[in-house]
């Protein structure tokens, strides 16, 4: 990890840097906010006790980053406004060199977890991008049986949850061994999506239900024959896509080929692995609505 340090009292900032060292940190010293605009760093170590220069614009220039401010008394003009300006702390001089290393390595793992929370929506988005899911967050109140044919489109509204709610979803499989003390572990803070309900003996979804009663959820089940004391909405998924764990009906295995793959073939060469006619092929097309969008 690089640090920048911006400091105008010279042996301040070597005796800094040289500590940091010690923990294996790169730094390196500027003295002037001008000099440091073009330092690249990941943390920006930056004295507010800096005459005559306006550091704002590297503030604002690397709040992506992390700017840790070293005040000598906190007030609007050292503290306040370069907090609102981007920066992620302060430190009060003098201070201890573990203090500063808690403060860097803190957000650096926060940053480190924006990025790989980023990374899993975005991935998300892209594994669940033609799941079709007809119900939206607001329009559903908990708790909720979600009965569906597609466990993915389940999938997708808890998603949508995970997003706009404040709560904390928990996933619990109910296939794992230790399901029923995840459930009785759920708080005002968790929403427990509880997926498999269909996978439950009889006396095992009474214990279920016993253990829900106040808990704040979404449970999925996949089977129509399951009775439960709460309120069930039905979702139903008009494209389903192939799962490893699921056998597909002939029809749905044809709209998921062509789906998929009819950018990448011609429709001669798509009907033939089909082992269908072109025109069996435009007729499936025309039934489910699955023409090329030009």
């Amino acid at each position: 990890m690089k640090i920048i340090i911006i400091e105008n009292e010279l042996y301040l900032a070597q005796s800094i840097a040289a500590k940091l060292s010690e923990f294996h940190f790169e730094t390196e010293i500027y003295s002037s906010v001008k000099e440091a605009m073009e330092a690249q760093g990941d943390v920006y170590l930056l004295s507010t006790n800096l005459p005559g220069q306006n550091f704002l614009p590297l503030i604002e220039k690397f709040k992506e980053k992390n700017v840790l401010l070293m005040v000598n008394y906190i007030n609007n003009d050292t503290v306040g406004e370069p907090l609102k300006a981007g920066a992620r702390d302060y430190i009060v001089k003098p201070f201890m060199i573990e203090e500063l290393i808690r403060k860097i390595e803190h957000f650096h793992n926060y940053r480190m977890l924006q990025e790989r929370n980023r990374f899993y929506e975005e991935y998300l988005d892209h594994l669940y991008r033609e799941v079709e899911c007809e119900l939206e967050p607001e329009n559903v109140t908990l708790p909720v049986v979600i009965r569906t044919n597609y466990q993915r489109a389940a999938d997708k509204l808890a998603l949508k949850f995970n997003r706009v709610k404040k709560n904390i979803l928990t996933l619990i499989s109910l296939e794992e061994s230790g399901w029923k003390d995840k459930v009785a572990a759920l708080d005002d803070e968790h929403i427990g999506y509880i997926i498999h309900l269909e996978k439950l003996k009889k006396n095992e979804r009474e214990q279920l239900f016993e253990l829900l009663d106040g808990k704040t959820f979404i449970l999925t089940d996949s089977s129509s024959e399951v009775e439960t004391p709460f309120t069930t909405l039905t979702l139903t998924a008009g494209n389903k896509l192939y799962d490893q764990d699921e056998i597909l009906t002939i029809d749905e295995y044809v709209q998921y080929i062509v789906r998929t793959f009819q950018y990448k073939f011609p429709d001669t060469e798509l009907s033939k692995k089909l082992g269908i006619s072109r025109k069996s092929l435009w007729e499936k097309r025309k039934k489910y609505d699955l023409f090329k969008k030009k």
